[in-house]
């Protein structure tokens, strides 16, 4: 009892503190946003005299096309929870990650993004001049808000990013724990550097997480030579090492798991009978299941430890 109501009081603290940030953001920024994709002071407003090429500026979306992107964006976190934690299985979350790696990637280029969105609240949040949209701050909390009840669903089967690398692992290697929280530990860097870039006077400003998106080029199929060989590159090293830049590298990645702490429900390998078997912490290329336990913000809903599990396999019939 106890425990469950500490685990309360910390989901309501995280639920004012998004409400109240939330709620800054709406009141401090006039919804109202005018996007001059072509003028040279938008050009410059991503920092420092850096040029936006023309790769990193689709063109803008009606306003009910904006607010459809979002409403996918729900639909397919709902439904990365629904696959995992209910039919708990590897082939719908996989077929999931497709689509919103077809959509949310090569489609839509990598812009339904709430990844970069950090760089836009954190701005939004130090200077009063800076306007964003209502979808951005949407994008932005949406998985943060599905991350505090049930996990990282958004990383499992509905961020394009992620999607792109869980396609390419084909055999992945263990990486050994230690050296694996050590790299961990590089995405909490990059996370203070984003924010700090960001809240520069506007003339130094820099949005680094969108400068150096890996794999923003090969959505869009064109870009820096430079960018298209370090997405090419983690393509490589995900072949054998599940999700390098998930694991290592990215922000909002810090975000979710923060968010997961308090998350009432999660991934279990098998809720009702533990087998201790150990196949499921070989199946896992994440290091997210420790002592045949699921740690759960640690873990990518990537379903693969059901598919792993003789238990989960009789219960379902073998279709994980």
């Amino acid at each position: 009892m106890a425990a469950c109501v500490g685990v309360s009081r910390r989901l309501l603290l995280l639920g004012w503190l998004l409400a109240f940030v939330w709620s800054g953001v709406a009141a401090a920024q006039a919804i109202h946003y005018q996007r001059q994709a072509d003028t040279a002071p938008q050009e410059k407003s991503i920092g420092g005299g850096y040029v936006t090429p023309p790769v990193q500026k689709p063109l803008p979306r009606r306003a009910w096309l904006q607010i459809l992107d979002v409403a996918l964006l729900a639909a397919a976190l709902g439904a990365a929870v629904w696959m995992v934690l209910t039919k708990r299985s590897r082939r719908w979350i996989m077929a999931l990650s497709a689509a919103s790696l077809a959509y949310f990637g090569f489609y839509r280029e990598g812009c339904v993004c709430p990844i970069g969105s950090i760089q836009n609240v954190t701005v939004a949040l130090t200077d009063p001049s800076y306007r964003i949209p209502i979808v951005v701050i949407a994008t932005f909390f949406l998985p943060l808000v599905v991350a505090l009840f049930y996990g990282r669903a958004f990383c499992g089967g509905v961020c394009a990013l992620g999607a792109i690398q869980e396609m390419v692992v084909i055999k992945p290697v263990q990486v050994p724990r230690r050296l694996d929280r050590a790299l961990g530990l590089l995405k909490y860097a990059y996370l203070g550097a984003a924010i700090w870039f960001a809240v520069l006077p506007a003339a130094q400003r820099d949005f680094v997480i969108c400068r150096f998106d890996p794999f923003v080029s090969m959505f869009r199929r064109t870009g820096f030579a430079h960018m298209l060989l370090i997405g090419g590159a983690l393509l490589v090293v995900g072949l054998f090492v599940g999700r390098p830049y998930c694991r290592y590298l990215c922000p909002y990645g810090v975000l979710l798991k923060w968010c997961t702490r308090v998350a009432r429900r999660g991934v279990t390998i098998t809720p009702d009978k533990e087998l201790d078997c150990g196949l499921c912490t070989d199946a896992c290329p994440y290091g997210a299941i420790e002592k045949m336990r699921a740690v759960r913000p640690d873990c990518l809903y990537c379903a693969r430890c059901y598919r792993a599990c003789p238990r989960t396999l009789v219960q379902i019939g073998g279709q994980a």
